[in-house]
């Protein structure tokens, strides 16, 4: 009777030890290597290389920045400016140090209109916002990234809210999870 007590406290111990180790490694991936994001709303869904549609899953590579500056055309994931409890999913688009403006329907950064055509439609028209203005200029301040979603007439961006401060950054989106049949690592420019 007290070999089956001790076989049976030894399997709890070691179910506990599996159960501890297990949690401890989804701590540390999630805090500081990948964590899961929902697409939420329709902002990046019409680009023709990466289209993400409500309700898809991701993880979101937190690593990449800490070693690597946010570049160009990165789709990333951030604390939403005006509300960080909401993540968003965007398209880098100026950098910090940048003129960037909004002119006829399309984006100029130093003056060169940016070519989108890698990622968007020939025919979309790129507004303003109430943070940038039609044919208004900005330079992009330190630390901060003008970001804009690919579904430009439904996507609250920089262009209404301004450039989005490093710190917000959580990570850049790596691997696409759900639904099954679009599971692929994001192709970034």
């Amino acid at each position: 009777m007290f070999k089956i007590f001790n076989a049976l406290g030894n399997l709890i111990l070691e179910l506990i030890e599996t159960i501890v180790t297990a949690l401890a490694i989804f701590v540390i991936v999630y805090l500081f290597l990948f964590q899961p994001h929902q697409v939420k709303g329709n902002s990046m869904a019409t680009s023709i290389l990466e289209s993400f549609q409500n309700g898809e899953y991701l993880l979101t590579n937190k690593i990449s920045y800490r070693f690597n500056k946010p570049q160009r055309d990165d789709i990333i994931v951030f604390k939403a400016p005006q509300n960080e409890d909401y993540d968003y999913i965007k398209r880098i688009i100026g950098l910090p140090g940048e003129r960037i403006k909004l002119q006829s329907g399309k984006v100029f950064i130093n003056d060169q209109v940016f070519d989108e055509s890698s990622y968007l439609p020939a025919d979309i028209y790129t507004q303003a916002g109430r943070f940038l203005k039609e044919g208004e200029e900005i330079t992009i301040p330190q630390g901060k990234y003008f970001v804009i979603g690919d579904n430009r007439p439904n996507s609250s961006d920089s262009r209404d809210w301004g450039p989005v401060p490093e710190k917000n950054l959580v990570g850049k989106a790596w691997l696409r999870y759900w639904p099954i049949n679009k599971l692929g690592f994001i192709t970034h420019q």
